[in-house]
């Protein structure tokens, strides 16, 4: 019986993280549709893009809550904690690839499940699984995004620090070395979702906000080379 609410668990926990937050807020608050706005992702960067700060803002915040739910609700139905990390990662997985954003080709056939990019849903499981975690995770994804000025770095960078965090408190016995694994899988799921990021990382055409540490000096270094 248990196994089964387990599996429940999870399954609920991917249709949870499903919901395109970022896609129904931007629709009612300007009538836009993410999808054809710059990376077409859901998530909170888009929205921002789409609609402003506040529409951004709650986007990310309404996607944190998908990982993070997940795990309370795994805490509260399920003694196995294999079954609280895999709640968030299967909430990251909905988010990232949604049930309710399906695209099809011509034919009507199944093409891709869209979604946005996991940051969001990543912190969220990070939280559940170790509340603080939230106070140190999202001062260091800002430290990063101010630094290097590309969203896309920033937002792989938030399973890592979950890696580190996580190693440490293992190593002084304080949580289980599961939890390191759940920041290992929330790390390849953001690289798969932003394989289209890191090509233009590589190839240096990703987008640098101007109001970075990094934007600032390539824009001062470009401004002193048109002189």
């Amino acid at each position: 019986m248990q196994t089964l609410i387990d599996v429940g668990i999870v399954i609920v926990a991917y249709i949870f993280g499903s919901i395109p937050f970022g896609l129904l807020i931007v629709k009612l608050s300007t009538g836009k549709d993410i999808r054809e706005v710059e990376s077409g992702r859901t998530g909170g960067t888009n929205a921002m893009r789409a609609a402003g700060f506040w529409a951004g803002l709650a986007t990310a915040l309404l996607d944190i809550l998908k990982g993070a739910a997940s795990v309370w609700a795994a805490r509260a139905l399920s003694p196995d904690s294999w079954v609280y990390v895999i709640a968030p990662i299967a909430a990251i997985i909905g988010h990232n690839h949604s049930i309710f954003m399906i695209d099809r080709d011509e034919q009507g056939r199944i093409k891709r499940l869209r979604g946005g990019a996991g940051g969001a849903p990543s912190v969220g499981g990070a939280f559940g699984l170790w509340a603080p975690s939230l106070l140190i995770i999202l001062p260091l994804g800002a430290l990063t995004f101010f630094s290097l000025g590309i969203a896309s770095v920033t937002t792989m960078s938030v399973a890592l620090f979950a890696i580190i965090i996580f190693a440490i408190r293992a190593a002084q016995g304080l949580a289980p070395w599961l939890y390191v694994l759940y920041g290992v899988l929330a790390e390849l799921l953001l690289l798969w979702a932003l394989r289209p990021n890191l090509r233009k990382l590589f190839s240096g055409q990703e987008r640098v906000v101007k109001y970075s540490l990094y934007g600032w000096l390539r824009k001062r270094k470009e401004d002193g080379a048109g002189r």
